[in-house]
């Protein structure tokens, strides 16, 4: 119980400093935990592997929207999605661990709400 409040004073602590409430999203594939960097940008780290997380970017990306721009090396994808623009950042962090980073903006405004929904459906649709 002294883990946990230490833990609750914690999190408030940052949150006063951070000046915005920091958003945490638990997705269902192996209990990745993402969280908000930015007013319209998730990110997480996974134990995927990078090319299955590629793969699966893709595949969602096509299934929502036009691919612009596509890097494969760099891990960059930018794309048009439902009047926003969505852009894609995997990096690989060790051997077995890659962040996956996704941003959207719609007409210039974040757009968390797709933000969010990308994310899950990359890591959720990795084979």
């Amino acid at each position: 119980m002294k883990k946990f409040s230490s833990l609750a004073l914690l999190l408030c602590y940052l949150l006063s400093i951070c000046g915005c409430a920091p958003l945490i999203i638990g997705a269902a594939a192996g209990g990745l935990g993402a969280y908000a960097v930015s007013k319209d940008t998730v990110q997480g780290n996974t134990d995927k592997r990078y090319e299955a997380l590629w793969d699966s970017a893709l595949n969602v990306i096509r299934t929502r929207g036009l691919i612009q721009e596509e890097d494969f090396a760099a891990g960059y994808i930018e794309a048009g999605v439902e009047s926003s623009k969505v852009w894609i950042k995997l990096t690989r962090l060790t051997q077995a661990t890659t962040r996956v980073k996704v941003s959207a903006r719609k007409y210039h405004f974040p757009n968390m709400e797709l933000a969010q929904d990308v994310f899950v459906k990359i890591i959720t649709g990795v084979k």
